[in-house]
């Protein structure tokens, strides 16, 4: 490609960022208009991807950060063709597919939802990793490149650490980094708030870095060629790009590397839209064009890449002919099938915390589930996702034939680590920490949410329980907090996460039956550290009982014409089964227990379901150890619900529950004060 041509579609790709702004009058074009070289020369000369089929499973993947800069994405898509020129006018409007921040839609090129600085890029390592699992198991063949840009925003976000120190220990050759490093930020220069060498921190974290005229085509064509030949470490081009390139102010002044324009349109910044055009050689008067010039570039590119497809394709048939086995599998795990596993065989031992009851499943999972990677934030054995792996090894630098990713305590980066994993395709992602450091993953976990990822999240020491460790420890508003995600629904109007609390180990066996047949959105299980007492059973084995959670909640023990329901999940049902007890023998009271593992998935039941087992006619109590709303849905008009509204504190987990009303005496008297009340 020559410097005119590229240079053209560079200035092609400002003019179409700048008049969507402009249109919108709402948007970011200054970063578009400096990162425009970059994008270009990736996309024209070196990202493989079929141009006749977007999802094309061993197309190499690009992941934006700074999802504010979507005008440069949706340019350069339109110079591929999975835009039109009319997506770009409505941007920003309602019901474009060009919303301000770029969400997840592979048949248009999007990787990954952007917009939370620091996450895009992070999911670019998890990409990179489920790269490197796959080709341990089928071959190089395969083998593809992830490519990430990111601003300063991203380097700064907290969550750039864990991300860099992981790729770098992994090794991550095949993860290519573009910075945009423009020197300027929304509200001031980036002199203001940093002073620190970023070349010399990303080095420090075995990468191979470099630093270019990110404006300047042969510059950023050679970066990426030396990127691509690195086989030990994963690449920082740190390209010094010019914000607002190409603005200038009615007078023909210079209006580059101006701070106003980063966050609103030319002409609101103080430049004039019309002169900046016409400076990039466009027409103001209709700047939604694509240069002739440049669609025979692309057209040309296209036909460069069609043919890598079909030499790709050609030896793609030519390994399944010599391996037809691993051909199979490798198409089971594309196509996202999920392993059949004999769960009703899977021996629980009675009585025990649910935690242990999630290591003796992920230890028949990491046996019989080869496309699945468990990670931990350096709590495996705490959080006991080492019943996974004790079962299989870690992922190290150069050997990614292990099925463990070892993060450590970095738990928000592990969490969007997932995001990438899942965003990949071909693999399943579960991660693992205490559920007081869901806090940590929210961001991420609202991105997985959002995006309609998978992603298994292991969160155990579920409540005030965790004892001794005291208050800091100790779960109390969280999971009032994740299953408000229950009560959010996505773009496909579900319920945008699954959030289960078994009460017992066979309910914790049939939350992992869930949580791995839940492939549309992600699942979060929430376990106890301590033991359980395991639920009555009137019929059928307990885990046939258990079961019936799959509806979301179900009736533990019934009777006719009940005085009061009991609602719990988790630990709270086995203590209400023996409250219950003293009520029926002491009150003659008559009682039913529901067990409610998710009230969200309950709320997707028939009415029908849902009045057999909660009837709102019938006085029900709740019992959470978090915040009383935990239950309040649940208990209904007439209900009432008894948790926890203070934090916790340190001492014995018996002695809390003893402090706390945890107890079936206690039961008793909120029952009695409850009835008393009606």
């Amino acid at each position: 490609m020559n410097y005119k041509s590229a240079n053209k579609a560079a200035d092609n790709i400002r003019i179409l960022s700048a008049a969507m702004v402009e249109k919108a009058n709402s948007g970011h074009p200054g970063g578009a208009m400096g990162g425009a070289d970059f994008i270009n020369i990736l996309f024209s000369e070196f990202l493989n991807y079929d141009p006749n089929d977007r999802n094309w499973a061993f197309r190499d993947r690009f992941f934006l950060d700074p999802g504010h800069m979507s005008p440069m994405l949706y340019s350069q898509l339109a110079l591929t063709g999975t835009f039109n020129l009319d997506d770009l006018k409505n941007f920003r409007q309602w019901g474009s597919v060009t919303p301000g921040h770029p969400e997840r839609d592979t048949s248009r090129g999007i990787e990954n939802t952007s917009g939370p600085l620091g996450q895009g890029h992070t999911m670019a390592v998890g990409a990179a990793i489920a790269e490197r699992f796959l080709v341990a198991r089928f071959g190089e063949w395969m083998a593809h490149k992830t490519y990430t840009f990111i601003s300063d925003g991203g380097v700064q976000e907290e969550i750039s650490q864990g991300s860099g120190r992981i790729a770098g220990h992994l090794g991550l050759s095949n993860l290519i980094m573009f910075y945009d490093s423009n020197d300027i930020q929304l509200s001031t220069d980036t002199n203001v708030v940093t002073s620190e060498d970023t070349a010399k921190k990303y080095e420090a974290w075995n990468w191979h870095v470099v630093t270019i005229d990110g404006n300047n085509a042969e510059e950023i064509r050679q970066a990426i060629k030396n990127a691509q030949l690195e086989t030990d470490k994963p690449s920082l081009i740190i390209g010094k790009t010019i914000m607002g390139k190409g603005a200038i102010t009615e007078s023909g002044e210079s209006f580059e590397r101006k701070c106003a324009t980063h966050g609103q349109p030319l002409g609101n910044a103080g430049a004039s839209f019309a002169k900046t055009i016409e400076n990039l050689g466009g027409n103001s008067e209709n700047p939604f064009v694509i240069f002739p010039e440049v669609e025979e570039l692309y057209k040309d590119a296209h036909a460069t890449k069609l043919a890598y497809v079909k030499e790709h394709n050609a030896t793609q048939a030519k390994w399944e002919k010599e391996n037809p086995e691993l051909a199979k599998k490798l198409t089971s795990f594309l196509n996202g099938e999920v392993p059949n596993i004999d769960y009703s065989a899977i021996v629980q031992k009675e009585n025990n915390a649910t935690r242990n009851a999630s290591a003796t499943v992920l230890g028949e999972l990491a046996k019989n589930v080869d496309n699945m990677i468990v990670a931990s934030a350096d709590l495996a054995n705490s959080d006991k996702t080492d019943g996974f792996l004790k079962n299989t090894t870690e992922l190290k630098k150069g050997d990614f034939s292990g099925k463990f990713l070892q993060a450590g305590v970095a738990e928000l980066t592990l969490a969007a680590i997932c995001n990438g994993i899942v965003a990949h395709g071909g693999l399943i992602a579960a991660c693992g920490t205490f559920f007081v450091f869901s806090d940590y993953m929210k961001p991420a976990v609202r991105m997985s949410a959002l995006m309609e990822l998978p992603v298994k999240y292991i969160w155990t020491h579920d409540a005030f329980r965790v004892g001794e460790d005291g208050p800091t420890h100790q779960p109390v508003e969280q999971e009032a907090q994740i299953r408000l995600m229950e009560e959010l629904h996505n773009h496909s109007g579900n319920p945008s996460l699954l959030a289960l609390r078994p009460a017992d180990v066979h309910e914790g066996t049939v939350a992992w039956q869930m949580a791995m047949e839940n492939t549309k959105t992600p699942t979060a299980l929430i376990l106890s550290r301590q033991n359980i007492v395991d639920l009555p059973v009137t019929s059928g084995t307990k885990y046939e009982s258990a079961l019936k959670a799959k509806k979301g909640a179900y009736v533990v023990q019934d009777v006719q014409n009940p005085d009061i329901i009991l609602v719990a999940n988790g630990s709270e049902v086995a203590t209400l089964v023996d409250g219950a007890k003293i009520l029926r023998e002491e009150k003659g009271l008559k009682i039913k227990i529901v067990s409610i593992i998710s009230e969200g998935l309950f709320r997707t039941q028939s009415k029908e379901y849902q009045n057999e087992v909660l009837p709102i006619s019938i006085p029900t109590l709740g019992l959470t150890a978090g915040l009383p709303s935990t239950l309040r849905g649940a208990v209904g008009p007439l209900g009432k619900s008894i948790g926890l509204s203070h934090f916790g504190h340190s001492a014995p987990y018996n002695v809390l529950d003893e402090k706390f009303g945890y107890t079936p005496q206690n039961v008793v008297n909120q029952v009695e004060q409850y009835l008393k009340e009606l």
